[in-house]
Order: structure tokens, then C-alpha cells, then sequence
């Protein structure tokens, strides 16, 4: 708690240094708000000065901040589509800012003037691959961390063992974990490790978040089974100060900080710092038998004690923009730690007291960008990090707990764990270099090649038996992913082709025994795979509102060092012999937006999609069915569909989306006997959910230009079986029973505040995505923001 208390204040220095410097600055600065003549923000209109080329957009309260160099006498210009523009001349005076709030009166129909620009998520929704994208914005006033802001996204599921900070497993059309790959600015989140992870970014760290389906595009490279995400941070376009403060059920403390700061001579200075902490002390309903007495009570409610995490993270860039030789080059440092205790086993009854976890993260980083370099056209990222940090296991009490918090000792003068005698400290020495290259051809075309390499280097120490560490035997991956592409473009259609090649070396030690001997022998293997892959995506325009997409994916997806090797005996025990997963992926879409009279406003997207994966790689029980491991299935299909409608009306805003998946076992034959499980469901993995939501904004609350904005959102999941569906009969197969979950959310925004209100699991059900581990129940949040 006091490593809390203390970020909070670090958070409080920060904005007080940073606020003194906006004074400090010599240049002229315009900043107010824009709206309607009824008083409501207008997003995305466009503030410029009259004979510039450059010129900034309202954010989604309509707020706008213009840095210029100008003095005298100016005209300036604001438009949005579906309103007069707006013209006014100002006089200018170095070092002063000017605070200037705009209305824009409506002049036109929108269904009477051509669209002639799109925003940044519409020009990515209409490229040709099959892609979502979340305006995280409009999401940044809530308490969401990035992972349950894509659980409202069609096609994604986000399951959770627990509360905060607890395991997390990412599922997108049907394929997870590892097999969607997670990207940050385009950069591999491969070697980040668990003190980084979905569950613990908060969604004001993003500006959007991309999501591709199925085909991935070449700039993304990595080995993407079924799919990537790409979050997209805040840029470094102007001076900005977002803080941020949330207090919630369960003891639940959420901290904030974005800051950038641009200097005159172009060095900017940028800072993310965010902490979590919750006792994650709510009851679960579980069968309770005392540690003591032996005595047996089914179906008791019970409180978590044993189940705290926190998290602490900065992350710090320094360097120029806007040079002739770099567009952005940028040298920073990742820092964060993570506690979390460890409640339970893979299922509730099996219940810890001592038994705990911590990592930390230590990541200097580089990033590079430059448009036209050397020649025109010609476009270079260069990004690189090196992962330093470190993770612990330790379970060194030997004791029996139950779920009253009683225990007993179990010494009898020998040492022992809860679940296993841990005390390890290993180190995975992650590293990455990631360069893309684009050359714009002509108008119409253009060419692109990227590059990833990471390395992994485990270095393993085990505290309980020092001798044991005088043998470290390597546990090594390296992986090297190379893509290039052709794009063509023209008015009303454009497609992309590309090829990827996947090359992996493991290096690892082998332990076997002869037959008819009990001598174990050793041998250091090095395992080498060589893949190509590639595919093809398209898009055409049937009319302005109508777009039709189509495309294909030969997938690969290599297995990463934790499957080879295992996490610690946190939850996961390595496997070296898995093989490389393939899938071939196919997509097709459609998209049409209409609107009604009086401003009825729809748009309904379809997606149809078929995986047919080989070598599937899905986790099963190691033997003694403590931890998971992963392994390979031979052959697995899936075919299913998406469906998306959202509807605007003036102030009202709802969607509601539903995804269905079909993900079977293909794998007939297990050494030559017939499978009982062929044609199966894949277990342990939703098919059919969805999600609705509804929102109003009432304008002018209290005071001129404040917003009052009250949303609700209902997630449902389909039942689902744990094991196989032909294993058992009905009354003893386990799963995952149907899910209804229902979130309520009030935001009052003023000026630079906001207030919001959450209850999360209004009617508080219980909630489950993994069998047994219940979910937390109703719970209340409330957050402070400041934004300048």
C-alpha cells in the first residue's frame, strides 16, 4: 500500500512540473471549445488558419489546441461537415494564448453533401482486410483497462480467472491466448512479460485500437494465427496533461498520468504512469470443507483472502520531432512491478494462503520514423527494446488453508509448499528489433517490407537449492519474421497481396531413457523451422455507403519460449516437442450505412469466416493435473459469423453485436484408431456471445456547454462445455453455464473535469469464464479526470 500512496505522489509532482513549463512557452497558443447552437461538442470539426496547411481537430468534447508561431492580424477558419464554416479574424501576440469557444451553425444536410476526407478510423475500416476499430476517446472517462474495452468488440472474447490482475486469456473468432498477437504502435508485445499485460493497461494509455481478423497485414509483422491487435498510443502533436484518479469496490485504487510536453526547438518529453491495486476481496460460492475439523459444507459463500495485486508502471520518452533526418526519434524507458498473490489452483476448491507471485519490467526502448528518407516516397520505422525484467514464484509454507482462512501446519521437520516447494527467480532476457519500410510507387501503389527478430534467453534460479543452479540448461528461442507486400488503390477498389516467411531456432536439453535402462541421458537439441505464408485482401465500393471486402491468409504461428518452457509452475509447465501451428484463413464482408429522415442513422456489418488450423495448439493438464501445458491437435476447422448494428439518432447512440463459432475437431485419426472426439466442439471456448449497449448525451447540464452522457451495456455468453461434449453423460459433463451481464455508466463532463459513476454486474450474478473460478460480483467505481 505504501508503494501506492508513493506513485500517487510521484503522479502529483509530475503534473506540478509540468504545468509551470506551459507558461514558460514562447510560441501562441488557441485553445476553447467548439459546439452546435444547442450547446453540443462537435467532434472531428477542423480548426485552421486561413493560408496554412495545418490545422488540428476538435476531440470528442469538442475541445481544440492550436500551437502557432503566427503574430498579427489572422484569419481563422472552422468547419465540419453539415455546418456553416466558420471565419473570424484575431490579432496575435507572441507568448500569449488565446482562449476562443465556437458555434457552428447547421447549413446543410448530411445527406446532401459528399463526404471528401474520412477521419483516421474510417480511412483503416476501409482498407481491405477484415478490421474493427475501437475509438478509445470516447471510452477514456470510464474506469476500462484495454482488455474489457475489446471484450465489447464483435468477435472478441476476454476471460478472466479472477478479478483484477488476474490470468487472461484473449480469444478473437475462436483462436486465443498466444495465437492473436498483441501489438503496441505496431511493436510486438511478445517480451513485455506479465508486469505488462491487457489486463492492467488503462484504455487512456490508447487513442485507438485496431483489430484485424483473420489476415494480418504485412507492417504488422509477427507469426499472428488468427489474427492481431494494435493499439495505438496518443501522439506527440501538442502540449497535453491527462490525470486521472478511480476508487471502486473491493478496495480497487486506479492512477493515471499522460503527459507530453514539446519543446520550441522540437524535443518533446513524454510520460505514461499507472498504477492498480485492489484486495480482489469479494465472495465466491464454493464447497468448503475445514482444514481442522474436516467437517463439510456444500455451497458456502465465502471472501477471497488471499488475493491482493497491485501494479505499477512508467513508461518515459525523450527525444526530437519534426527533424530533417527523423520524424519522431524517440529513446525511452519501461519501469513496472507487479504483486499478485495466488488464491487458487485451476479450480476453487483447491485453496492458498501463502502462495504468491511478483515480476518486474525494466525495457529501455528506441523508436525511429521518417517519411520520404533519402528519396520521396520512401518511409522508415524502426523500433527496438530489450527486456530485462524479472519474475518470481514462491511457495515456501507448508500448510494446508481452507476457504474459512483456518490452516495447519504440515512441517514434521520437512520443508514444502502449497501446491509445489518454489522459491525461482528467472530472468527471460527478451529482445526485439522490428523495422518497416513502405515506397510509395506512384499515386496508386505501393510496396512494403518489414522485419521482426526477438530473442529469448532463459536464465533460471532456483532459491531453495543453490547447487542446482551451477546447472542452467539453456532454454533459448530465437524468431524471425520477414514480410513484404503490394498494395493497389483506386477510386472505388483496392487490394494487397504479400508473402511472410517464418524461421524459429530453439535451443533446449532433451532428457530421455534407453529401454531397459535407468540411466537418464541428456542431449542439447537445437530445433530449427523454416515456413512460408502469405495472402491476398481486397475491397470494392459498390456504392459510397455499400463496401464488400474478401481475403486470405496461409497463417503460421510459432510457439513462444512459455509454451516451450514453461512459466515457472505459476500455472504453466513448458513443452518443448510442440510444433509450429498453421491455419489457412478466409474472410468476407460486407458494410452498408444509410440513413432514415430526421437524422436516423445505421450502419450494418456482416462478416463470414473459415479457419481451417493445423497442429492446433490448445492447452491441456500436465500429469499430475495441477498445471496446464500446451499441445498440438492435428487438424481443426471452424467456420462462423459476425454481425454488427449501430444506430445513431441525435443524442442516442446503440449497438449491438453477435458472434457465432464453430470450432471443431477435425482430427479423425489418433494413431491409427478412430477418435471419439472427432467432429467435436473444441472445449473450453465460447461459440455464441454478444454484446448490446445504449447511450444518451443531454447537453447544456447545469451550465452552458457541460455534458451529462449515461450508457448501459449488456454482455451474454452462451453455455459452453469445459471437456469434450462425447465424454460423460449430461449429468456429469462440466462447463461454463450462460452468462448475462449488465453495466450501467454516468459521466458528467465541465470544462476540463469529468466525473463517472460505474456499477459493473448490476444484478450481481455470478459470473464465470473459467469452470469454478468465479468472477466478482456487483461492484460501484467511481473517477475524477483533468485533462489540458
Amino acid at each position: 500500500m505504501n508503494k501506492r500512496y508513493l506513485l500517487t505522489i510521484c503522479f502529483s509532482l509530475i503534473s506540478i512540473w509540468f504545468i509551470p513549463m506551459l507558461a514558460q512557452e514562447k510560441s501562441i497558443q488557441i485553445y476553447g471549445k467548439i459546439t452546435d447552437q444547442n450547446g453540443v461538442p462537435v467532434s472531428g470539426a477542423t480548426f485552421s488558419i486561413a493560408g496554412k496547411t495545418t490545422g488540428v481537430i476538435s476531440d470528442n468534447k469538442g475541445v481544440y489546441y492550436l500551437k502557432t508561431n503566427l503574430t498579427g492580424s489572422q484569419k481563422i477558419n472552422v468547419s465540419f461537415i453539415g455546418y456553416k464554416t466558420y471565419t473570424e479574424t484575431i490579432s496575435l501576440e507572441e507568448a500569449k494564448s488565446y482562449e476562443l469557444d465556437i458555434v457552428l451553425e447547421k447549413g446543410y444536410n448530411l445527406s446532401e453533401v459528399m463526404i471528401i476526407g474520412k477521419n483516421k478510423i474510417q480511412e483503416i475500416e476501409a482498407l481491405a482486410y477484415n478490421v474493427d476499430v475501437i475509438d478509445a476517446t470516447k471510452l477514456k472517462n470510464s474506469t476500462l483497462d484495454v482488455a474489457h474495452a475489446l471484450d465489447r468488440a464483435s468477435g472478441i472474447r476476454m476471460r478472466e480467472s479472477g478479478g483484477v490482475g488476474s490470468r487472461m486469456s484473449l480469444s478473437m473468432n475462436g483462436f486465443r491466448g498466444n495465437q492473436v498477437k498483441i501489438f503496441i504502435d505496431g511493436i510486438p508485445m511478445d517480451n513485455f512479460g506479465s508486469a505488462f499485460q491487457l489486463n492492467n493497461i488503462p484504455i487512456n494509455l490508447a487513442e485507438r485500437i485496431e483489430i484485424y481478423k483473420g489476415v494480418v497485414p504485412v507492417g504488422l509483422g509477427a507469426d499472428a494465427l488468427g489474427g492481431a491487435i494494435n493499439i495505438v498510443t496518443n501522439t506527440y502533436e501538442k502540449d497535453r496533461l491527462d490525470l486521472s484518479y478511480s476508487y471502486g469496490s473491493f478496495n480497487t485504487h486506479r492512477t493515471n498520468v499522460e503527459m507530453t510536453k514539446i519543446f520550441k526547438n522540437d524535443i518533446v518529453v513524454n510520460i505514461n504512469a499507472f498504477q492498480n491495486y485492489s484486495d480482489n476481496d469479494y465472495k465466491v460460492n464454493v464447497d468448503v470443507a475445514d482444514v481442522n475439523t474436516g467437517a463439510y459444507s456444500r455451497n458456502q459463500e465465502v471472501r477471497r483472502f488471499h488475493d491482493q495485486y497491485h501494479n505499477e508502471t512508467f513508461i518515459g520518452n525523450l527525444g526530437v520531432i519534426n527533424k530533417p533526418y527523423a520524424d519522431r526519434l524517440l529513446f525511452g524507458i519501461t519501469l513496472g512491478q507487479v504483486y499478485n498473490e495466488i488464491q487458487t489452483a485451476q479450480r476453487l476448491v483447491r485453496v492458498f494462503g501463502q502462495r504468491h507471485s511478483k515480476s518486474n519490467i525494466i525495457m529501455p526502448t528506441l523508436k525511429y520514423q521518417k517519411k520520404d528518407l533519402f528519396v520521396k516516397g520512401f518511409d522508415a520505422s524502426i523500433n527496438a527494446n530489450y527486456n530485462l525484467g524479472k519474475e518470481q514464484v514462491i511457495d515456501t509454507v507448508n500448510r494446508r488453508y481452507d476457504w474459512y482462512g483456518n490452516y495447519k501446519e504440515l512441517g514434521n521437520g520437512n520443508p514444502g509448499g502449497e501446491q509445489s516447494f518454489t522459491y525461482s527467480k528467472f530472468q527471460n532476457n527478451n529482445g526485439l528489433v522490428n523495422a518497416s519500410f513502405d515506397y510509395k510507387i506512384d499515386e496508386y501503389q505501393k510496396l512494403s517490407l518489414s522485419n521482426v527478430f526477438t530473442s529469448f534467453d532463459r536464465k533460471q534460479e532456483n532459491l531453495l537449492d543453490p547447487e542446482e543452479n551451477n546447472y542452467n540448461q539453456p532454454r533459448k528461442s530465437f524468431k524471425n519474421v520477414l514480410g513484404l507486400g503490394y498494395q493497389i488503390e483506386q477510386k472505388d477498389w483496392s487490394a494487397t497481396v504479400f508473402v511472410k516467411n517464418y524461421n524459429q531456432v530453439n535451443n533446449f536439453i532433451q532428457s530421455y531413457r534407453e529401454s531397459g535402462s535407468n540411466d537418464l541421458i541428456e542431449i542439447e537439441r537445437h530445433n530449427r523451422i523454416n515456413n512460408f505464408g502469405g495472402g491476398i485482401a481486397g475491397t470494392y465500393f459498390i456504392e459510397d455507403n455499400i463496401q464488400l471486402k474478401a481475403s486470405y491468409e496461409k497463417s503460421y504461428r510459432l510457439p513462444t519460449g512459455n509454451e516451450l518452457f514453461g512459466d515457472g509452475n505459476i500455472t504453466l509447465e513448458g513443452n518443448t516437442n510442440l510444433k509450429p501451428e498453421s491455419s489457412h484463413n478466409y474472410n468476407f464482408g460486407i458494410a452498408y450505412s444509410f440513413m432514415l429522415r430526421y437524422d436516423h442513422r445505421f450502419r450494418i456489418d456482416g462478416t463470414l469466416f473459415y479457419r481451417d488450423a493445423k497442429d492446433f495448439i490448445r492447452p491441456g493438464f500436465n500429469t499430475h493435473q495441477v498445471l496446464q501445458t500446451m499441445e498440438n491437435l492435428k487438424d481443426v476447422t471452424n467456420l462462423g459469423g459476425e454481425l454488427q448494428i449501430n444506430y445513431t439518432y441525435k443524442n442516442l447512440l446503440a449497438g449491438v453485436n453477435l458472434t457465432y463459432e464453430n470450432l471443431r475437431n477435425n482430427t479423425k485419426y489418433v494413431k491409427g484408431t478412430e477418435s471419439l472426439v472427432y467432429r467435436d466442439r473444441i472445449p473450453n471456448i465460447p461459440y455464441f456471445y454478444g454484446n448490446g449497449n445504449l447511450t444518451y448525451n443531454f447537453s447544456n447540464i447545469m451550465n452552458t456547454g457541460n455534458q451529462l452522457s449515461l450508457g448501459y451495456n449488456l454482455l451474454y455468453v452462451h453455455a459452453f462445455y469445459l471437456f469434450w461434449p462425447s465424454y460423460g453423460t449430461a449429468n456429469t459433463k462440466h462447463g461454463i453455464p450462460e452468462q448475462w451481464s449488465h453495466d450501467f455508466t454516468a459521466t458528467y463532463m465541465m470544462d476540463h473535469f469529468s466525473f463517472t459513476l460505474e456499477i459493473r454486474n448490476i444484478l450481481d450474478k455470478n459470473l464465470y469464464d473459467n469452470f469454478s473460478l468465479q468472477k466478482p460480483g456487483r461492484s460501484f467505481t467511481g473517477k475524477i479526470r483533468y485533462t489540458f
